[in-house]
């Protein structure tokens, strides 16, 4: 039989709240999680970006407003992203391609899951690098070969990282992250994409 003043120290018993960790205002982070565990309709987010063509391979998208947590919001000031084709693409080089942004969104979007997963976790970080290729055969999408896809044919990424955790637990990070990622998840399982013409 359990001793009823054990029982009550081990239900009085509450873990010290997260500090701040990694750059991650962590108590704000977790009271997120509980608030949206508690009104799953908090959960529903759209993201928006509207582009702009400029001149031959050359367009300018701009991030500013989006809908979360239930209501409108807005970024602190609206972001703009050019992208452009290199001069051995025909393009001027005003900006990243459309496919490496691509590689830039992974990588952010793990990097970001990585620093809010350690911080949970009570673990400091010290250094977090990723490098992300993607192989692409051009035959797609210039039309020349049917039987080649209009996409990466592939994608790798690797992560250096450090911190006061064992590898292992650094590892297991890592792969939580990536199971947790939004971009992952689009990369690998796909999703429905409709697009309309207006005059």
């Amino acid at each position: 039989m359990q001793d009823d003043t054990m029982v009550m120290e081990k239900s009085s018993f509450k873990k010290a709240p997260r500090e701040p960790r990694n750059g991650v205002d962590t108590p704000t982070l977790l009271a997120t999680i509980n608030a949206v565990a508690g009104q799953p309709e908090l959960a529903k987010f759209q993201f928006r970006a509207k582009s702009r063509w400029i001149a031959g391979t050359h367009s300018s998208s701009t991030m500013a407003n989006f809908f979360g947590a239930g209501a409108e919001q807005s970024h602190m000031m609206a972001y703009q992203a050019d992208s452009d084709h290199p001069a051995v693409l025909c393009g001027a080089d005003n900006g990243p391609t459309p496919v490496e942004y691509l590689l830039h969104a992974l990588a952010s979007c793990l990097t970001a899951g990585i620093a809010n997963i350690a911080a949970v976790r009570g673990v400091t970080l010290h250094e977090v690098e990723s490098t992300v290729e993607g192989d692409i055969d051009l035959r797609g999408i210039l039309g020349i070969s049917n039987e080649v896809r209009n996409g990466y044919q592939g994608i790798r990424m690797s992560f250096k990282i450090k911190g006061d955790a064992p590898a292992e637990k650094l590892e297991e990070i890592v792969m939580q992250s990536r199971a947790r990622s939004a971009v992952f998840d689009v990369l690998t399982n796909g999703v429905p994409v409709s697009v309309a013409v207006k005059g």
